[in-house]
């Protein structure tokens, strides 16, 4: 839909638009970036520097924390998988003492995964510019910030100039209606949304979610939906900011303070689309109509409600998508017309950057507590201050009761470069966001959920709907 009104502009337009330092009618303009996050893979990006004899440009904008590859059995580098990781680490500890940015080392009770840690210290503010060398940069878009992941020879010129080079994608809508009934979650929302677009749906588009359900999803939900854009093709996702959000950065470590929160304030609350802009693409999602996602193949895209089948490729008329069918299939071990509630697991991981926080970890206690899980697996916070509160709240109690692993923080899992994968040929209930082939571990079958549907896996030991559980636990 074409605007009818040049002038307006959607949320993301207007961040972009404030933050141009050139612009380019073709090809891509120069953004100003506000904040760069930085993790242990950056080794690359300090290397260009030195090679250069280049310096960072605004060390206080730029904020490391060593999350892909640290260990979760402690917080100790030599306790990593190898010695080159272990080496890694703690190289990266020696360039962020070299650069003077921001630092959150190992031991720091404020460390995590940068995509959790970073809302918590309140470095993440709408309206924003935020980059990262890490594709689920996206998930800080749930604060109204134009945040996206970048490579490290992007990185590089963030770092030395804190600029970057950008084509400006398209806008794309996912509006939200309608009430979603209990026990479908934010994860179940964007799993929705991936399988009904694909995941090159949203190729070259950014990602807005509004609609009159967005309002009564908690922050939590609205992050992991943004992380996950980036399943969907899109360069970022994002959301405009409201008192949830405002109220949940109020006194945050970075956030500004005082004078300076209230003219903040009256900024943040112009961060919206304008009722007559245009956009490129949109689609309509009924939340009343979903119900607990799984995912039973080797891309996000490939995901049912619980309560369907395993789908038949001699039914797709596609011949390409046929063969990628039966591909997936004979990876995962799966026959069609299998009910997917009837799957069995052999593990299960709670974590990620997309399900590690506070909320999801109740969410998961709240189903695991006084049961057992048939299968093993662990638990792992995604920061410092999350693990300190769960504790806090006898979280990790529930979870060792129930015979799950409750570990340090990390990415742990999700990524499987830090050593925590499972045996090959194992199939994982797991909270990630990406089920690509290998992905855990060699040969390892991924199914994508939410912490609770992981939770309602574990102690069946099967993939099965959370929602009778639900209602005999409140009963």
């Amino acid at each position: 839909m074409v605007s009818t009104h040049p002038s307006s502009m959607t949320l993301f337009e207007k961040i972009w638009r404030k933050h141009l330092v050139v612009e380019r009618l073709t090809g891509p303009s120069l953004l100003y970036i506000d904040r760069h996050l930085i993790h242990e893979g950056s080794f690359h990006a300090f290397s260009a520097l030195r090679e250069r004899g280049l310096s960072l440009r605004n060390p206080t904008q730029i904020f490391g924390v060593a999350d892909h590859y640290v260990p979760t059995i402690s917080r100790h580098p030599k306790d990593a998988s190898t010695p080159e990781i272990t080496e890694m680490i703690t190289r990266f500890e020696t360039n962020m003492q070299w650069s003077g940015a921001n630092y959150f080392p190992i031991h720091d009770a404020r460390q995590g995964i940068i995509h959790v840690m970073g809302p918590e210290q309140g470095i993440t503010l709408p309206g924003m510019t935020l980059t990262c060398s890490d594709s689920h940069t996206s998930t800080h878009g749930a604060f109204g910030a134009l945040a996206f992941g970048i490579g490290q020879s992007e990185s590089t010129h963030v770092l030395a100039t804190q600029t970057l080079w950008q084509a400006k994608p398209l806008n794309m809508r996912v509006e939200l209606k309608g009430v979603r009934q209990a026990g479908v979650t934010g994860k179940d929302i964007i799993l929705a949304v991936i399988a009904h677009i694909g995941s090159s749906g949203a190729t070259g588009h950014a990602i807005e979610f509004t609609g009159s359900g967005l309002s009564a999803l908690s922050l939590e939900d609205r992050l992991t939906m943004c992380n996950m854009t980036i399943e969907a093709g899109a360069r970022f996702g994002i959301m405009a900011p409201d008192d949830l959000v405002f109220d949940y950065l109020h006194g945050r470590p970075f956030a500004p303070k005082g004078g300076d929160w209230d003219r903040a304030l009256v900024q943040w609350r112009q961060l919206y689309s304008d009722p007559d802009c245009g956009w490129d693409k949109e689609i309509t999602i009924d939340l009343g109509a979903l119900a607990p996602m799984v995912t039973w193949g080797t891309s996000p895209e490939a995901a049912l409600p619980i309560t369907g089948m395993i789908p038949d490729p001699a039914k797709e008329s596609n011949t390409t998508l046929r063969q990628s069918m039966r591909d997936a299939l004979e990876y995962m071990a799966l026959t069609p017309g299998t009910p997917l509630n009837t799957v069995q697991i052999d593990r299960v991981f709670i974590g990620s950057c997309t399900n590690a926080r506070l909320s999801d970890l109740r969410s998961a206690a709240h189903i695991l507590k006084g049961a057992r899980s048939k299968v093993p697996g662990i638990v792992v916070p995604g920061s410092m201050q999350v693990k300190k509160a769960a504790e806090q709240e006898g979280l990790d109690q529930i979870f060792k009761d129930a015979g799950l692993e409750w570990r340090e923080p990390g990415c742990s899992m999700c990524v499987g470069v830090n050593g925590d994968t499972a045996p090959a040929g194992e199939r994982i209930a797991s909270t990630s966001n990406r089920n690509f082939v290998g992905r855990q571990g060699p040969g390892v079958k991924t199914h994508l959920m939410s912490p609770a549907m992981v939770a309602a896996a574990a102690i069946s030991g099967h993939l099965t709907d959370v929602r009778p559980l639900l209602s005999r636990i409140s009963s």
